[in-house]
């Protein structure tokens, strides 16, 4: 665990740096293991309802981990198109265009069809960790 902080602590990294940084990692299909070191222990993770999840839903660490393993079986080629990004001490809010290949069948695409989505995520970031994430997307659908 030592070597996770010193790694999260390096001089320089702002909490944009780390934010970005797990961004990117997310968009190389880090999975459970690549984005661990982003995340504290009591990371939560709460998304504001939206197509694919109209009630939304909150996330603990666990569970995030297992989503991001899961993720592959789902989508592949994830990319995030950064468009403003803002941050005040340890809070990063990050705008962003989104998109991934549906691996499978899903309500509103079908295998190989891009999956689109503008999103906005508000992260607080301490000492070096991400403790929290609240996301909101808006999927695009049709042509």
């Amino acid at each position: 665990m030592a070597e996770l902080n010193a790694e999260m602590e390096l001089p320089g990294k702002t909490p944009l740096d780390r934010v970005l940084d797990f961004v990117r990692t997310l968009e190389a299909g880090g999975g459970a293991d690549g984005i661990r070191p982003f995340l504290s222990e009591d990371f939560i993770l709460v998304e504001a309802p939206h197509l694919l999840a109209p009630e939304g839903s909150t996330r603990t660490l666990e569970q995030m981990l297992a989503g991001a393993d899961q993720s592959a079986q789902v989508v592949a080629d994830q990319k995030f198109e950064i468009r403003r990004t803002t941050c005040e001490a340890g809070r990063v809010v990050v705008e962003a265009d989104w998109s991934a290949t549906s691996m499978m069948n899903l309500k509103y695409w079908d295998a190989g069809e891009t999956i689109r989505a503008r999103t906005s995520s508000v992260f607080e970031v301490r000492d070096g960790r991400i403790v929290s994430q609240d996301s909101y997307d808006c999927y695009f659908t049709g042509a």
